[in-house]
């Protein structure tokens, strides 16, 4: 009988456990004294064409007098018509090109032929490690340069699950850049061509919000 009731004691402490486990949320803090902690995800959008469409008339619609004083973009559209459409960084010959707002920072990721990367040599060793094609994903934040110019500054670059030194992002920056890079671009960032209504931009929430300049703002 003594053993039997410490088998049902360990059955009863075994199912409080698990319990235990799948309330934690609930009790966790109070013991720990620390916030509990909620999941959060971000919903990754593909880009299309028809998505730049929809990015260009919102952000075209802030330059007249007459226009809204704010426009909230999806991170689809937004990187649709900057990347496919104006800065054109990302090549023909990706595919699978996606884009989500994860924290304060817009993420686009695509299917690249590595050796369009690789070529200048700048992966180093990495470029043996790779196959022919990889995702490749880069991270950033928008800032206004001046009427007419802002620049989308990039914090992170990964090649599938490898991520490129900080001190080398400059460098591959300049290599997928077409054309001439305007006075006044950091290194680590691309130009972007914008109405010179456009004051400031903002990133969160899962949307880019674009704020046109109020009258006798300073650029």
């Amino acid at each position: 009988m003594g053993c039997i009731a410490r088998m049902g004691c360990l059955v009863l402490l075994a199912i409080l456990c698990v319990a235990a486990w799948f309330t934690r949320d609930k009790w966790m803090s109070k013991v720990t004294g620390a916030a509990p902690v909620v999941a959060t995800t971000s919903t990754w959008e593909p880009l299309s064409p028809a998505a730049g469409e929809r990015g260009r008339l919102a952000i075209e619609s802030m330059s007249t007098t007459s226009g809204p004083v704010f426009a909230n973009l999806r991170a689809g559209e937004v990187a649709s018509y900057v990347f496919q459409t104006v800065a054109k960084t990302i090549p023909t010959s990706a595919d699978s090109a996606e884009a989500a707002v994860i924290g304060d920072a817009l993420f686009v990721r695509a299917v690249v032929p590595v050796k369009d990367i690789a070529g200048s040599g700048i992966l180093g060793p990495l470029g043996g490690l790779l196959n022919d094609r990889e995702r490749l994903s880069f991270g950033g934040t928008f800032r206004v340069v001046r009427p007419g110019l802002s620049e989308f500054q990039i914090r992170e670059i990964k090649l599938r699950d490898f991520k490129i030194p900080a001190g080398a992002i400059p460098k591959l920056v300049q290599q997928i850049s077409r054309g001439n890079r305007p006075e006044g671009i950091a290194p680590d960032a691309l130009p972007v061509t914008t109405p010179k209504t456009l004051g400031d931009v903002r990133i969160a929430n899962h949307l880019v919000t674009l704020y046109k300049t109020t009258p006798g703002a300073t650029p």
